[in-house]
């Protein structure tokens, strides 16, 4: 079945051509009769000339007077094992991805449209290519904490430099936090992979960029997403949308989505809850002893992460051949896939592509047969949290009204699966290029499902780990370019190297 699903990918991406707009040449004229009054006509109103387009990069909102004029998109690897929880810094991403990665876990990767200021974030952990492949059309900073051979080979590949720390920028430990269930590494009950964070004493990427010479100015020729032009007050209702209309043979391309639901894995899901007042998604995930929780931000007072625009993309998720004992994980992307959209309490079936590892992701419309359009998606503007999930789980995807819906019921306990955590040393390759690797990948994986019996917990008596040696850098390569409303289907423009 998973495999139909991905050929039926393949074929639909085929369908996605670059939009034109067919201009009319018919003319109108109106006749007189002799003797008679002419009609009056009134003249067409000059159309109301847009200010420039000065948006930001990830949300799509009007620039504001601090906004970091040409500087390139921070991205930061956060630990989301349960254990890691509450994480700090997330309130502040303007874009929030979520992904699996080895042991049926995930890991968030907030995006920052500014390096300055963003006081703690964390806990920091190693880098995947996941994460890697879809920041590097941007050319982001990525900040992490280790990264796996795979990663470290994209760095390679990729001439990534310094845009690719991998000590969380000289990151420290706090060594008394504590955790949600009241355990810490001063203890001896929380492990020290849960310590580490970026900008804990000081401005610390601030000063690995000052201290390394690090090129922060970027230029992008366009936004994160296609989002609704802000210069039109416009917002897009999704109940009203063009493909509202439309049904496949699930149902409506555009139903009910004041409750969300996704399955990541046998035990790690998140949902999501509407608030109408606010126009917001609450987001919570589930934990060790079957409950849900509400995510929150530790550094801003426990703040709860709310989304206006939660966004789903399904794809192929699978270990990599020959990385079996540390079950990592990779992340077709070549094909595009299904996803959903979802804002003010709706839900949108769309379809997504990204191609090559150099071209950014790229949202669409669904023909009225549910194939691919040729029409990019509009994104209302604000915060997005985008999950990558695997086709696996697509039929687990729960989006519904909150009627009937309670909120307070158990769920899966999460757990991981055992695995050993892949830490490149320094100069280690994979001894072919990623190319090589992903022509390997491609089509490769087993069928996972949601009913798997769960493996051995391996979070519930941890015990602190040995702090692991950074991993060198490997050289830097380029971003994207100034803005406008109309997405762009290839990578943001290129500059200089930036060494």
């Amino acid at each position: 079945m998973k495999r139909l699903l991905l050929v039926i990918a393949t074929l639909l991406s085929l369908t996605v051509l670059l939009a034109a707009c067919k201009k009319s040449d018919d003319t109108s004229s109106a006749a007189t009769n002799p003797g008679s009054t002419p009609a009056q006509v009134e003249a067409t109103p000059a159309p109301t000339e847009l200010p420039p387009y000065e948006a930001n990069v990830l949300t799509g909102e009007p620039k504001g007077a601090d906004y970091p004029e040409n500087t390139r998109i921070t991205a930061v690897m956060v630990n989301n094992l349960v254990a890691a929880r509450p994480q700090r810094g997330l309130s502040k991403a303007d874009i929030l991805f979520e992904i699996k990665v080895e042991g049926g876990i995930t890991r968030f990767m907030p995006l920052y449209t500014d390096y300055k200021n963003l006081g703690e974030i964390g806990p920091v952990r190693s880098g995947r290519d996941q994460f890697f492949r879809l920041i590097l059309p941007w050319q982001a900073l990525y900040v992490h904490e280790g990264q796996s051979v795979v990663m470290q080979q994209y760095a390679i590949d990729y001439d990534y430099g310094k845009l690719n720390n991998n000590d969380g920028c000289n990151g420290q430990r706090d060594y008394g936090r504590v955790n949600w269930a009241g355990k810490s590494y001063n203890n001896g009950t929380l492990a020290l992979e849960h310590t580490m964070y970026v900008n804990r004493n000081g401005k610390t990427i601030e000063k690995y960029v000052e201290d390394n010479n690090v090129d922060m100015n970027r230029t992008y020729n366009s936004t994160f997403f296609n989002f609704v032009d802000y210069r039109l007050g416009t917002t897009r209702d999704l109940s009203n949308s063009l493909d509202s209309a439309y049904s496949d043979k699930y149902g409506p391309v555009v139903s009910d989505g004041q409750y969300i639901e996704i399955v990541h894995s046998q035990s790690y899901k998140t949902r999501f809850i509407y608030d109408e007042s606010t126009n917001q998604y609450k987001m919570q995930q589930n934990y060790s002893d079957g409950q849900w929780r509400d995510t929150v931000d530790e550094a801003a007072d426990n703040q709860v992460l709310t989304f206006p625009n939660v966004i789903v993309l399904y794809t192929d998720i699978h270990v990599y051949p020959g990385h079996e004992a540390k079950d990592l994980q990779y992340a077709e992307y070549a094909w595009g896939g299904v996803g959903y959209y979802c804002y003010g309490g709706k839900c949108e079936k769309i379809y997504w592509q990204k191609g090559t590892p150099l071209e950014a992701l790229r949202l669409y419309y669904l023909n009225e047969d549910g194939t691919c359009s040729d029409t990019p998606l509009e994104i209302n503007t604000g915060k997005s949290y985008v999950a990558v999930t695997d086709v696996d789980f697509a039929e687990n995807f729960v989006h519904s009204s909150l009627d009937g819906v309670d909120l307070s019921s158990a769920t899966t306990v999460t757990y991981e699966r055992s695995y050993v955590e892949d830490d490149a040393k320094a100069g280690e390759t994979l001894g072919s290029s990623t190319d090589d690797l992903t022509a390997a990948a491609t089509g490769s994986g087993e069928a996972e499902t949601a009913t798997e019996a769960p493996a051995q917990e391996t979070t519930a008596n941890e015990t602190p780990a040995q702090e692991e040696a950074p991993v060198e850098e490997a050289p830097a390569e380029e971003a994207p370019a100034e803005e406008t409303p109309v997405e762009n289907t290839e990578a943001p423009a290129e500059e200089n190297n930036v060494g």
